[in-house]
């Protein structure tokens, strides 16, 4: 079978890595891919927004099955265009990945349906929610209605926060069209979970959990990034909890969808807070995280690509889907000065021990070298017995990978290991 996977981050490389353990695939195409991935891959120089070329290297090369990653591409409508010209795809179509597309509708949805979420008032007058945000309880959470690259949140733990945070979004525009509304909504208290699953919009099949690290320092300071590292399975999920989030999260959100008549097929993933009156939703994303993608994949047993296809076809009830029972820690090496002002272009070198578990995102090759091209350059991820061992051994192999200028968090999995020891 050829494959194609859109995208070019870690979480791609990961998803291209597993998708070559099934003995059917004979090449995998990576649109657009980045340099670290080119020994897993052909790389094929076409933007993961550029649905038309997309579209159009698909048919010409006749791709048996396309994985479409990124919430960009699947936002604007990728899927759709693919199976209109009959490659089959993992991914929702655009009527359905507008559950992480638009903030405003996804947190109405969860209110119609009674999902449990944070209250939250919504806005489209920069006016208005300066107003609101004035004489709100704080803290309390701003959020862009749009797609922002993971950074469209911010918690604002004092009034100048959130006023200032609502300038920026409405008024100075930093992100765009994305900030023509806004979400303001109560900040909820406990710790984070992020639960992903698999789903053909009937049956639900969640992965193992995981505990995801925003903040660019460590003990959780610094500005909010994409993600610096995580850790899987997350020890404050238990299965009580999961019980609880099938019944009254996961299964109700798919039937909302469907009756909403944006029947949801691919990967949903769900951002919980587990407060002290019950799992709440955070957020949800129409794809796979990034990191949680570098834990949750390296310990799935069974196989992706049959996984995917099931959730394409619709007979997801039927396929197994196995996780071991081991514990894995990814840690992201980033450009230091990431997310804000950082330098590229130094030379990554990667032991040839260690390749198979690192997953390159922000780089890029030049002159047959590969180097540091973006803030978030790789994740290194370690799968052991415990979570202690994989914790230690992630950073071990950090000491394996090296280039000028490398940042990483020192504590990635420290609050979970202080979960575990109660």
């Amino acid at each position: 079978m050829k494959i194609m996977v859109v995208g070019g981050g870690g979480r791609e490389h990961a998803i291209i890595k597993k998708l070559k353990e099934n003995k059917n695939v004979t090449e995998i195409f990576a649109l657009p891919g980045n340099g670290g991935m080119a020994k897993d891959a052909t790389l094929v120089p076409i933007g993961a927004k550029d649905i038309p070329a997309i579209v159009e290297f698909a048919k010409s090369n006749a791709i048996d099955y396309a994985v479409v990653a990124p919430d960009d591409p699947l936002v604007l409508g990728c899927v759709d265009a693919l199976e209109a010209v009959g490659v089959p795809c993992f991914g929702p179509r655009a009527n359905a990945a507008i559950i992480e597309g638009s903030m405003v509708f996804s947190k109405n949805l969860m209110k119609k349906y009674g999902i449990p979420t944070a209250t939250y008032e919504v806005f489209d007058n920069a006016e208005a929610a300066l107003e609101y945000v004035s004489s709100c309880p704080i803290p309390t959470v701003v959020k862009a209605d749009g797609l922002a690259l993971g950074k469209g949140v911010i918690i604002a733990m004092d009034r100048e926060t959130a006023i200032d945070a609502v300038k920026s979004i409405m008024q100075e525009g930093k992100f765009g069209a994305s900030g023509n509304q806004i979400v303001v909504e109560e900040f909820l208290t406990g710790p984070e979970v992020s639960v992903l699953a698999f789903t053909d919009g009937k049956a639900v099949k969640p992965m193992v959990s995981s505990m995801d690290h925003k903040r660019a320092l460590d003990n959780d300071e610094g500005l909010n990034t994409g993600g610096m590292g995580t850790i899987a399975p997350n020890p404050y999920y238990t299965e009580e909890i999961a019980a609880e989030c099938m019944e009254k999260i996961f299964l109700p959100t798919i039937d909302a969808m469907n009756k909403e008549g944006r029947t949801f097929k691919g990967c949903l993933y769900f951002g919980l807070m587990l407060t002290p009156s019950g799992p709440k939703v955070i957020e949800y994303n129409c794809r796979f995280g990034d990191p949680e993608t570098q834990v949750v994949l390296p310990l799935l047993e069974s196989d992706l690509l049959e996984i995917m296809m099931a959730t394409t076809n619709g007979n997801l009830d039927k396929c197994e889907v196995k996780f071991a029972k081991s514990a894995a820690c990814c840690v992201i090496m980033a450009s230091k000065g990431y997310p804000e002002k950082y330098e590229s272009g130094y030379e990554i070198t990667i032991s040839d021990d260690v390749y198979d578990s690192v997953y390159v995102a922000g780089a890029k090759l030049s002159d047959g070298k590969l180097v540091n091209a973006g803030g978030r350059v790789l994740g290194v991820t370690a799968v052991e017995d415990n979570l202690g061992d994989a914790i230690k051994s992630a950073y071990n192999k950090c000491k394996k990978v090296d280039f000028a200028n490398a940042y990483y968090r020192s504590d990635i999995g420290a609050k979970a290991i202080k979960a575990l020891e109660g």
